[in-house]
């Protein structure tokens, strides 16, 4: 991957740049008024454009970028601020001042609606396994400037880390956050999800193995969360009770963990 700037470019976006090729440890390259393609096809490469307002994505093989924007997660603030029922704040049981990690960052829809719950009290800490996705989206959550500032704040609140969701979870103390949250790429692709195309490029296909619930249960408070196709597999694999939505193509899946106070070991509740 290289880094370039917008074609209308200035010294502050060509730090900003320099900045992010370092951080990412790939090239910068100057815009020089080439377009985007002629860039790919000189240096083979995907490329990350630092614009005024924004970090655009292109990958090699796409013709529209991928950026972050808070998509459905501004809807979904609005209705929680209406006192509506967000599915996954529901399935999760997050109430203010909780904390939550989500362990399949993404767009980060989900941890901007639990950040919105979990308030200023509350902790919410999103894990991305691609650094070029982990970039975009803790930059873009800092940045974006909404009209709802509810939604800014949330975002604003949210700590990215980019990483190994496994490794992370072996390296954090035993009931460190309350919840703790997987949306793995669905075992059948819903293709009509808006934004989605955009991030398959970038998104991990770590499959969710037994040996990592483990260690989320260790980690977990309260519950663990698996959002996933509703016929998906992995719901009863794995031990999860599947909560049924008629209208939806993405049930939510909750497993709740019950510490013993000699030791914290680990039993899953009925």
């Amino acid at each position: 991957m290289i880094v370039s700037t917008s074609a209308r470019t200035n010294e502050r976006l060509e730090e900003k740049a320099r900045q992010a090729a370092v951080e990412l440890g790939c090239p910068f390259v100057k815009r020089n008024k080439r377009s985007v393609a002629s860039l790919q096809a000189e240096y083979g490469a995907d490329c990350l454009i630092v614009a005024k307002s924004r970090l655009e994505f292109y990958a090699s093989d796409a013709n529209e970028p991928f950026f972050f924007h808070p998509n459905s997660a501004s809807f979904r603030v609005k209705r929680l601020l209406r006192g509506e029922i967000d599915p996954f704040i529901e399935a999760a049981g997050l109430q203010p001042g909780m904390t939550l990690l989500d362990c399949t960052l993404g767009l980060a829809s989900d941890s901007i609606a639990a950040s919105y719950i979990a308030g200023a009290a509350g902790r919410v800490v999103g894990i991305e396994g691609n650094p070029v996705l982990a970039y975009i989206i803790k930059h873009g959550l800092s940045e974006w400037e909404s009209p709802l500032s509810d939604l800014n704040e949330a975002m604003k609140r949210i700590h990215v880390v980019s990483g190994s969701y496994q490794n992370i979870l072996r390296s954090l103390p035993n009931q460190s956050f309350d919840v703790v949250y997987f949306d793995p790429m669905f075992t059948k692709p819903i293709l009509a999800s808006e934004g989605i195309a955009g991030l398959r490029k970038l998104a991990v296909h770590d499959e969710l193995i037994e040996e990592t619930i483990q260690e989320a249960c260790r980690v977990a408070k309260q519950r663990i969360v698996l959002k996933d196709h509703y016929q998906s597999s992995r719901f009863s694999e794995l031990g999860f009770k599947q909560h049924i939505r008629p209208t939806s193509l993405f049930h939510f899946g909750t497993m709740e963990v019950e510490k013993k106070e000699s030791g914290g070991s680990v039993t899953n509740k009925e």
